[in-house]
């Protein structure tokens, strides 16, 4: 290949490179976020869009809604509310910057609740914690984009109650916080551990009788069903106690 088709080679390269970045852009700009209302919980929590983003939110499981407080969203802003819905989605977009909190209705005195950031945190979500359940705060959705429903990371708009997370699990309120909850597993973790250890400790010494024990009930329950007739279940069930008085000699 000559010097001039390398350069025509290398410059139709490079075009279609700055060619193909400038259709894939606006292609991610004009994706939806979605947000997930299932049992007691939305997912992501805390969310972070552009203005003029469009968002949907979409059951996931039972009868939820979208619903924004009145007075916690930007002045500027649109308090939306998509009703109590048990199939499909609810879509809204979101022009003003600011923050703006929201509830489900049927769900809101368990702690149902979710925040989106567009832009910039603003208004007066930011001036008083969330009436109901608890929140990530706002730089922490800002810094990470999105924050899942029950996730650890630090920093929450947190009140006294409490929200259920995808795995059913209560998620604690202004005491326990989002940090607390790595703590919580760590301590309980280590509680069972300790127990575990005692139980073994403490039964090592009977172990050979519960043996003996389970062995003689399946015995039983094999010949409650028919599985052996009445001469091998005598044999079978003296040769247990037998071995059963030998360990004790």
């Amino acid at each position: 290949m000559t010097d001039y088709s390398r350069r025509q080679f290398l410059g139709a390269l490079g075009a279609s490179t700055v060619t193909s970045a400038g259709f894939t852009q606006p292609v991610a700009a004009q994706e939806t976020p979605v947000v997930k209302m299932g049992n007691n919980y939305f997912d992501p929590i805390g969310l972070h869009v552009e203005p003029g983003t469009t968002v949907r939110f979409e059951i996931a499981a039972g009868a939820h809604s979208a619903t924004a407080y009145p007075d916690r969203v930007p002045a500027d802003g649109t308090a939306f509310d998509s009703g109590t819905i048990s199939q499909g989605s609810f879509e809204h977009t979101f022009e003003a910057p600011g923050t703006y909190d929201y509830y489900c209705i049927p769900h809101k005195t368990v702690g149902m609740v979710g925040r989106i950031v567009v832009g910039s945190p603003g208004g007066p979500a930011e001036d008083s914690p969330i009436p109901d359940g608890e929140v990530p705060d706002s730089e922490t959705i800002v810094q990470n984009g999105a924050v899942a429903v029950g996730s650890d990371v630090e920093g929450s708009g947190s009140t006294d109650g409490g929200m259920m997370g995808p795995g059913g699990g209560m998620m604690g309120g202004s005491r326990g916080g989002w940090g607390g909850v790595p703590f919580i597993g760590g301590a309980l973790g280590m509680l069972g551990l300790i127990g575990g250890l005692l139980y073994w400790a403490l039964g090592r010494g009977d172990a050979p009788s519960r043996s003996d024990t389970s062995a003689m009930e399946t015995l039983q329950r094999r010949y409650a069903r028919g599985e052996i007739d009445e001469e091998e279940f005598q044999q079978r069930r003296e040769r247990l106690d037998d071995r059963q008085d030998d360990r004790y000699l």
